[in-house]
């Protein structure tokens, strides 16, 4: 069986930039060490959008360029490995089909045992791609390390955290 880890968003404009914060600056150390511990395979996202954000639906809705292809808010935490070992999926939205898509194709070949997701935010990005990721392989495990996620405000941290328990995710060091 195999294992994957999901680092999701940890860019410089999510941790430290146009939408940062302290809480998302204080699991970037924590998601290092999964990081760094983890037996498997580890793929990034990144939230990737270009000069017309401002004209897409997200970016009426939250008006704040971000994560805008090729700058430095774009760009994946200088403090997480990087290299060919670790694949990176560039996602126009919240949620990664192609994701989806990568992880049923790896299950095909060989059956996946644990999906584990980190990163940022709880409670639009990572809880997007976990419930992708379920949707995809509704019988792969499914783990949040909530102690390697940091949401917009620490309640909708929480409520995200509720929401992935309502869809059979488990939630690992939840200290809720």
């Amino acid at each position: 069986m195999q294992n994957f880890l999901i680092v999701v968003d940890m860019q410089k404009d999510f941790i430290d930039g146009a939408l940062g914060s302290a809480e998302a600056e204080a699991v970037v150390p924590r998601v290092r060490a999964k990081i760094d511990s983890f037996c498997g395979r580890v793929i990034y996202t990144r939230d990737t959008h270009d000069s017309g954000y401002s004209r897409t639906q997200e970016g009426r809705r939250l008006p704040v360029a971000h994560c805008i292809r090729e700058t430095k808010g774009w760009q994946i935490s200088r403090e997480l490995p990087e290299g060919e070992a670790y694949k990176v999926i560039d996602k126009p939205s919240f949620g990664s089909v192609e994701l989806g898509e990568l992880l049923r194709e790896e299950d095909r070949r060989e059956p996946i045992g644990q999906i584990t997701l980190v990163g940022l935010c709880t409670d639009i990005c990572v809880i997007s791609n976990a419930l992708l990721v379920k949707a995809f392989l509704p019988e792969a495990e499914i783990v949040v390390d909530a102690a390697c996620c940091a949401g917009v405000t620490p309640e909708s941290h929480k409520t995200a955290l509720q929401a992935m328990k309502s869809c059979q995710i488990t939630i690992e060091n939840d200290q809720a």
